[in-house]
């Protein structure tokens, strides 16, 4: 296939100002540096300081490429991100003005929808003859553990028996492009516990898996295995995907997996750089998601390599202290002031406590932004946003700490991303309510009565599950007054969940034994889903309140770094916590050098398990550091202040230590 060459474009400065006067604020305008980025549609990498507006910087190249749509020889332009956040905020910022970027051939998602779309479901389909059921790791798991619990295979459980955790085993088989048996995406045939092939328990295992695959249900890992199989065996499948393709732009590429990461180099990375044009955006230094200590092993710099050192969000004394942590050189210049345009000079504070005074240390940390709020140093607003986090949730020894010894009533739970849940109830309180269609509840309580026909084993006359297509086309073959009876139960449920009508749930219990009796079937093994309470909807407001810290007007949101990535907030407080898989001791420890003022590229051990304990801990602390616009704490333990930063520098740091108790 003769792969037609891309023919570039100059952007004029009307293309700039057009871009701001949509993205920015009243008289304001992008820099040199953040131009010379707008401008460039080459093959580039691009590393950004946090709070560098690389997003905004982004969406603005997009406005400009909108201009210039359709490219020659109807090409598309790719953008993909590393979670939906990312993209819905991509569509809700510049949708209005990009009708053509959001339409054919363009296309804009997550890379697990990139690759499930143009790879995973086309391989599926090509070689079982229909879609797969569900890519999803929820339902995924649910069928896996339907077997674990009732396979008769004797010698198999006997294995399963003998693990650590046979079900987590069992969750954890995958495919390789090579048809032979791995642990999870990242592991090998080697690191896989069976090495015999030919033994019965390897062969029940892959006959599983595969099964498994047929029925059509696929955990997110199979996607990728599906993406490497197609693309190993028809290379041609790449050739078209790079034809559809001229520009791609990959966001938050830290935050990518090994396999994610290769199979975009595999598509779009030629030895004729000039067929299509791939810029990679993120921050090395904030690689805190993909499961690697080294993110160098990840993403490695192209030639061309750009850099956005201005943050709008630090203030020069915390960019100072971020600075010190960054694994990859980049100077951090801090451009955040207050809206009047005066500086912010507040110095990072350390919290020192004890053993006996921990549970004070988010209280003092309140009573300093309470100070602050005083004395003009941080804004009066209502929009304030305080939040203290840990790297580690809880230890089970007493003397190890971690998030929950600090807050001890902190509770995490997430269902806001969830598919499938364990009772009727929780499909009608948990859905997207952001929303501004029935879209989110319609699906969840098609997605229930799905449920409901998995525990009944309801299956099509091909042998699998239903999904909500077939669903619907079995309702319609079943005459139009079902099919019109059943779309208006649906459209009334939803309505009714969405004004709260608490009779809504027993208007679908009391529909599901005529939904049942079409498949000649009764309410039976989907009895306790049906009836059963939720342990979520219990639970769910008094972790919201737990999480939620007052002292006064002043509202601490608990929570951990990971939760907070990419998020801006007035003031931070960072907890320090032990974590023992493989590090053995606590931040103030690990990066006593860098609070000292030594940048973390100066001081890396040569051991190589040392150096993998710093840079880990180094890109937590990286993330967390660099969250407030005013005032950033750490809170160290007094014993490890006096043993590891008694020379800290006290023009930078400002040191509070709680008073002992009366």
């Amino acid at each position: 296939m003769q792969l037609i060459m891309p023919a570039m474009f100059e952007v004029s400065t009307e293309d700039i100002s057009y871009a701001e006067k949509i993205l920015l604020g009243h008289d304001q305008h992008f820099d040199d540096e953040r131009i010379a980025f707008i401008k460039d549609f080459s093959t580039l990498d691009l590393q950004a300081v946090p709070g560098s507006g690389k997003t905004t910087a982004l969406l603005a190249k997009l406005l400009i490429l909108e201009l210039k749509l359709p490219l020659a020889h109807n090409r598309g332009v790719l953008i993909v991100s590393h979670t939906n956040i990312a993209v819905d905020e991509i569509k809700d910022r510049i949708g209005i003005h990009c009708p053509k970027l959001f339409s054919h051939p363009n296309f804009i998602g997550t890379i697990q929808s990139f690759v499930d779309i143009f790879l995973a479901v086309p391989c599926y389909t090509n070689k079982y003859g229909e879609k797969p059921y569900r890519i999803d790791n929820e339902i995924y798991d649910e069928q896996v553990e339907k077997f674990y619990n009732t396979t008769r295979n004797q010698r198999l459980k006997n294995y399963l028996d003998r693990q650590r955790d046979g079900l987590t085993f069992l969750k954890s088989v995958r495919l390789n492009s090579n048809l032979n048996l791995i642990s999870y995406l990242k592991g090998t045939e080697e690191s896989f516990k069976i090495q015999n092939k030919q033994s019965p328990t390897y062969i029940s295992l892959k006959g599983f898996k595969t099964k498994l695959l047929k029925w059509g249900y696929l955990h997110f890992d199979d996607a990728y295995f599906l993406a490497e199989y197609i693309t190993d065996r028809k290379p041609r499948c790449i050739d078209v995907i790079r034809q559809r393709f001229q520009y791609i732009f990959i966001d938050e590429i830290q935050d990518m997996d090994f396999h994610q990461h290769n199979l975009i180099e595999k598509i779009f990375v030629t030895p004729d750089t000039h067929t299509c044009y791939i810029q990679r955006i993120g921050d090395k230094n904030q690689a805190i998601f993909n499961g690697f200590s080294d993110s160098e092993n990840v993403w490695e710099y192209r030639d061309t390599l750009k850099f956005l050192s201005g943050s709008h969000r630090l203030s020069r004394p915390t960019a100072s202290v971020v600075e010190k942590l960054a694994l990859v050189d980049n100077p951090i210049e801090g451009r955040r002031t207050n809206p009047d345009g005066s500086a912010i000079n507040i110095k990072p504070t350390i919290i020192i406590y004890t053993d006996q005074n921990i549970k004070r240390v988010i209280e003092t940390f309140a009573d300093c932004i309470k100070q602050k709020l005083i004395d003009g140093e941080i804004p009066q607003n209502i929009h304030n946003v305080y939040q203290a986090v840990a790297w580690r949730r809880e230890h089970q020894d007493e003397d190890k700490y971690g998030l929950k010894d600090y807050c001890p009533k902190f509770n995490e739970i997430n269902v806001k991303s969830k598919i499938d849940f364990n009772c009727l109830n929780d499909y009608l309180s948990f859905f997207d309510i952001e929303k501004r269609t029935l879209e989110s509840i319609r699906k969840n309580i098609l997605n229930a009565l799905l449920r409901i026909l998995r525990l009944e084993n309801i299956k099509t006359e091909t042998g699998i599950h239903y999904s909500k297509r077939k669903l619907i086309n079995f309702i319609k073959s079943l005459g139009e007054d079902k099919y019109e009876e059943f779309k208006l139960n649906i459209y009334t449920w939803s309505i009714g969940v969405i004004r709260g009508d608490q009779g809504i749930r027993e208007g679908i219990k009391l529909y599901i034994p005529t939904l049942l009796e079409n498949f000649e079937k009764t309410i039976d093994q989907s009895e306790r889903f049906i009836n059963s309470d939720s342990e979520i909807q219990q639970n769910e407001q008094e972790i919201s309140e737990n999480n939620n810290l007052c002292f006064g007007d002043i509202k601490i949101e608990v929570g951990t770094v990971h939760s907070v990535k990419g998020q801006t907030n007035t003031a931070t407080l960072y907890l320090e916590s032990f974590f023992d898989r493989g590090y053995g001791n606590y931040e103030s420890e690990r990066l006593r050098n860098q609070i000292l003022g030594v940048k973390v590229s100066e001081t890396l051990d040569t051991n190589v398990s040392s150096k993998q304990k710093i840079i880990k801990s180094t890109k937590m602390a990286y993330v967390g550091f660099s969250r407030p616009t005013h005032l950033l704490c750490f809170a160290v333990h007094k014993d490890r202040f006096d043993s590891c930063l008694t020379e800290i520098d006290r023009d930078i740091w400002n040191i509070i230590e709680i008073e002992k108790s009366q």
